[in-house]
């Protein structure tokens, strides 16, 4: 069982699941018909300025670490060997320049959840700083629906 309760097979990387979903797809007979959307909630393993690829393991090893280019050159790389239509929060919430840089170099949708948080300051500063091409609006990120309302029409 995964984090949030969901179905989380036995895998030890992120190219392990995707050889995985990949696999699924292909002998299901839909290769070509299904992209992947990856949810890589980067903040959750994002540790004194580093992504901590091995974050569940207390003895991780510093070569688990990576900066945000370095994370940004990884997931640049899954873009090309598989079929991501779209990539959620690859970066912190706070990391602006590797939001930026990603973006700029990525082929597919670059969704700011965490980034913007339904904020319409945040979501200024992403579209100043180009930091996604994509976000989603939740009414229960920026705490009522008065504000989700203003994130929307501040969007229009």
């Amino acid at each position: 069982m995964g984090d949030e309760g969901g179905f989380a097979p036995n895998v030890s990387s992120a190219e392990e699941a995707l050889d995985l979903l990949v696999d699924a797809i292909n002998k299901s007979g839909y290769e070509g018909k299904i992209k992947i959307a990856l949810d890589a909630a980067a903040s959750e393993f994002f540790k004194d300025g580093k992504y901590d690829l091995n974050f569940k393991n207390p003895n991780s090893d510093k070569k688990q670490q990576l900066s945000g280019e370095q994370l940004s050159d990884l997931m640049l790389g899954y873009l090309k060997k598989y079929p991501l239509m779209s990539v959620e929060d690859p970066f912190d919430q706070d990391d602006w320049e590797s939001w930026s840089h990603f973006t700029k170099l990525a082929s597919t949708q670059v969704v700011a959840d965490d980034l913007t948080v339904t904020n319409p300051k945040r979501i200024q500063t992403a579209i100043d700083k180009k930091a996604s091409n994509a976000l989603l609006l939740k009414i229960n990120q920026i705490g009522t629906i008065s504000e989700s309302i203003e994130a929307y029409v501040f969007l229009s």
